[in-house]
Parts: C-alpha cells; structure tokens; sequence
C-alpha cells in the first residue's frame, strides 16, 4: 500500500479537565475512506476539529504526504486540502445558496474595489449542486429551505473546495433515504478521483457499505479497527460500547387505554386543505413516518402551540384542552422535544442545571426567588437518571455531545412528568449507545402511562419502537398500521401515495 495521506499520532486533547482524547492514532490513505465510529463522548468530533483547525493538540503529532504539519486554524486547513462538512448547519439564513457556499472566498473582480463577482459566484455554484444532484438554484434564499436541503448546502460547500481530505460528520442525518444513497453514491465518485474521506456517523447501515475500513474510538482512546468482512454491525457496536447490546429496541406490547389523546380535525397553516384526526393511548408509541415535507412537524408544532392550529380539537382523557401557546401545552402535561436540538430544544449558553429547570422554575422557587439547592437537587436527579455524562451540571450544554445534548432536553421535561410526550426525530445524530438508552427510556415512560407520539425519519426505528404507525404524505394521514402490519415496503407504500 502507498504512503498514508494523513498520519495523526498520540493526539491528546483536554478541556476542563476532562480528557477527551487520550493518545488516538489515526491513519487515512490515498483514495480511501475510512469510517470513525464511537459513541457520543467518544472523542470523534474533537479528532476531527483537532484535524480541521478548530482545536490545538495538546500533544502529538500530524503528517500530511509524510512531511510533519500544525494545523493553527480553519483556514490554514482549508489551505492543506482539508474540508469539512459538519453535523451542525453553519448556514446564514440571509443569504442565498451560492452566497453560502462561497462565504469568505467569493470571486471578485474591479481590482482594488473588490466587487463580488455575481455571475461567476452563481455559475460555480450551480456546478457543485448540479455535482451533487440537487436541483435548487443557487440563487434561492436559504430561508426557503428545509433542514435536508440546508444540509446538502453544506455539503456543496465543502465540495467547492477541491478538498484532498474530507471530513464528513454525520452528513446524511438530515437528509431523505434518496439524498442519503446520493450521497454515499458521491462519496464513492470523490474515492474514485483519489481524495480521502472520513465519514463519521452513527448510521451503521451506511458504514459497511461505504467503508475501507473502520476506526472506533471508545472514551477518547482506540477500540479497535476492522477492514473488509470484519466490518458489521455486530462487531462495530461491540468496539463502540465494549459489549453486545441485547435487545437493541427493547419493545414491549402497549398497555393501558386507548384513545387517551386525541387529535380531531386538526388543520395547519402549511397543508390548510387537510383536517387530520388521530390518536394515542396511554402508555402506546405511536409512530409518525412519511418523507421530508409530509407535515409531520408543522402537526407537532401545532399541537405543543408553537404554530397556530387553523382548527381542530384536542383532547386528554376525553377532556377538550384550548392551546394558543407552548405554555398552554406545558400547563396541560403535553411536551415537545423538537428536531433541532441546538436551535429550538436547549440554550446553549446555559449550563446542564438551568436548562433542566427552565420549563419548572416555579416548582424551585418559594416568592419568586429561585431555590438553589432545589433546583441542583432536581437538575442532578435528572443527569444520573438519565446517564447524562459530564463532569458537572454547572457545565455548558454547548460543550456536550450531541447524545448528551438531546438527554439534557429530554430530561428538562420528564421532570415535570409528561401525560404526552412529542418526540421530533428524537435520535438524529445520537451514536447506537445513546440510541438503546433513549428507547428502553421511551418504553419505561409507555409503561407509566405516557403517550408517546415518536417522529423519525429512520424506518428501523419506526418499526422496531412503535405499538402502530400512522404514514402522513403531503399533509394528510394516509393510513394507519398496526405492529403486525408494519414493514419497510408498507410505510413506502402509504409514504409515496399508493395504497397497501
């Protein structure tokens, strides 16, 4: 085999006195991809900022063609042919397409006075989303967009930039299963031209498909690596976690009664023309599936009071509830875990503690004045509960991986004791760990008596957690199914408007 691409050596990183790397290696050759696998906290993120210029070492060493680097910033990456396609949107909303792949190296033109050269910005724009087989125009505004098509922005950006080295962070965790499999499709196409890809992500799926080989971190350290036929799923998970997981979608039949949460003619400012009915029983999951753009957010932004319901009824326990606002929704037991974490579901500025008691802070509280060791108390309960791993709930929630981020969300409203819980793509970006331990913690709520409305856009996960599965295409409910009844080519079927 040639000479390694890149070389990273004994890399060792520390922050706050957690050390998130412990001496890593890890090599990438010419024209390979290679997968880096791990559970959130496992240090992958930090690997990949150190390699990208987001962080210094504190110790080791890198190489790139065999000649000794040190990466001191993003753009001095750039400028070694290392791009970087993160997990989290780095788009500016004000903006067009081309703008945003362009942002900081557009093309200018006039000499001194520096003017952006629209036309050529647009034009290469256009080539790298014709590239990728996205068919927007580069002069759409990035408003207009979903959370998918943003996603393949960014990626459109990192492939403008010629890279020889890409990093790919969990790309296709927003995207639909046709973007996914062009995606991957690319990533082939990019191995084949010789530049190296490391793909991290938590869909296994994706991974023995696309992978040379697999390096798994566990606990900032190298778990192991496997190559070939060694790659499966079995046997990453079991580098990734130290151990088999049993019963990996712990589900257990619905008890309790049905129709306990009932939705009846409900009407949303994007799809007006459709009135949706459905329920919910106590203690059932009930799944939501359908492609991106079927309307099942707006539903469950509708629901919780973030949007305007144009009509419709709600009702638990047979009692009608008015819902004008979330805190309508939060007073009559109904919460929201919403998909964009980082943008809707925490504050990042805040620590572990505030963001648990935000939603409850009358409950910490004796005249207005905030109880301290009550709020601790309740914040603390919640991280051990829930497995949230950090040296301190005084520590900021932007500094967690994203596992424990989404744990921290979902821990700020199970302290105020759901009757419903609305779950909106509730593992997007979580490793197979963090996975397991949300669903058993689904399951123990449904046994409490909580209904559970489940929205995912991964058919493993509808199928391996839901009682039943109501299919939305364009708005509208096109059927429900029952446990039995579930299979991949059934929902597809409702998804894309045919009948069973």
């Amino acid at each position: 085999m040639s000479r390694p691409l890149l070389q990273m050596n004994g890399i060792r990183k520390r922050f706050l006195g957690v050390v998130a790397l412990d001496s890593v290696d890890l090599e990438v050759y010419p024209g390979e991809i290679v997968a880096l696998a791990g559970e959130n906290g496992a240090g992958k993120s930090t690997l990949m900022n150190v390699l990208g210029g987001i962080h210094q070492p504190d110790s080791g060493s890198l190489r790139i063609n065999g000649e000794d680097v040190v990466i001191r910033s993003v753009s001095h990456a750039i400028s070694m042919g290392i791009g970087f396609i993160h997990q989290e949107l780095n788009v500016l909303d004000n903006l067009d397409v081309a703008e945003n792949v362009f942002l900081g190296r557009e093309p200018t033109w006039a000499g001194p006075l520096r003017l952006v050269d629209q036309r050529r910005i647009h034009s290469d724009a256009d080539l790298c989303l014709k590239r990728l087989g996205f068919n927007v125009s580069s002069r759409t505004p990035l408003k207009g967009l979903s959370i998918a098509q943003q996603q393949m922005v960014e990626i459109a950006k990192a492939l403008s930039l010629d890279a020889r080295i890409l990093i790919m962070d969990e790309p296709t965790s927003c995207l639909t299963l046709s973007e996914a499999e062009r995606l991957v499709e690319l990533a082939k196409q990019l191995k084949a031209q010789g530049v190296s890809i490391i793909y991290v992500t938590h869909r296994l799926s994706e991974v023995s498909d696309l992978a040379d080989r697999v390096v798994v971190l566990r606990d900032g350290r190298n778990a192991g690596t496997l190559a070939g036929e060694e790659i499966t799923h079995d046997h990453i998970v079991k580098l990734m976690v130290g151990r088999d997981l049993e019963r990996f979608y712990a589900h257990a039949p619905a008890s309790g009664e049905s129709g306990y949460f009932k939705i009846v003619g409900l009407r949303t400012t994007r799809y007006p023309e459709h009135a949706i009915s459905f329920d919910v029983g106590r203690g059932e999951i009930l799944g939501l599936a359908g492609l991106v753009g079927a309307g099942r957010s707006e539903v469950a932004q509708a629901i919780f009071g973030v949007d305007s319901a144009l009509a419709g009824t709600i009702l638990v326990n047979d009692k009608p509830i008015k819902i004008r606002s979330p805190q309508d929704s939060i007073s009559n037991g109904i919460f929201l875990v919403s998909e964009d974490r980082r943008k809707t579901g925490l504050v990042l500025e805040m620590n572990i503690r505030q963001n648990i008691s935000l939603p409850a802070l009358s409950a910490c509280a004796s005249a207005g004045v905030i109880d301290r060791v009550a709020e601790r108390r309740v914040a603390q309960e919640m991280c051990d509960k829930l497995n949230i791993k950090a040296p301190s709930i005084e520590m900021n929630t932007a500094n967690l991986s994203g596992g424990n981020q989404q744990k921290v969300v979902l821990a700020k409203w199970l302290s105020l004791n759901p009757k419903v819980l609305i779950l909106d793509e509730p593992t997007r970006g979580i490793d197979v760990g963090a996975k397991a331990e949300i669903y058993r913690l689904m399951r123990a709520l449904a046994e409490r008596g909580v209904a559970i409305i489940m929205i995912s856009s991964e058919m493993e996960e509808i199928i391996g957690e839901s009682d039943r599965v109501a299919v939305m295409r364009e708005g509208a409910i096109i059927g429900v199914l029952e446990r039995n009844q579930c299979s991949e080519e059934a929902i597809m079927r409702l998804a894309v408007g045919h009948s069973l």
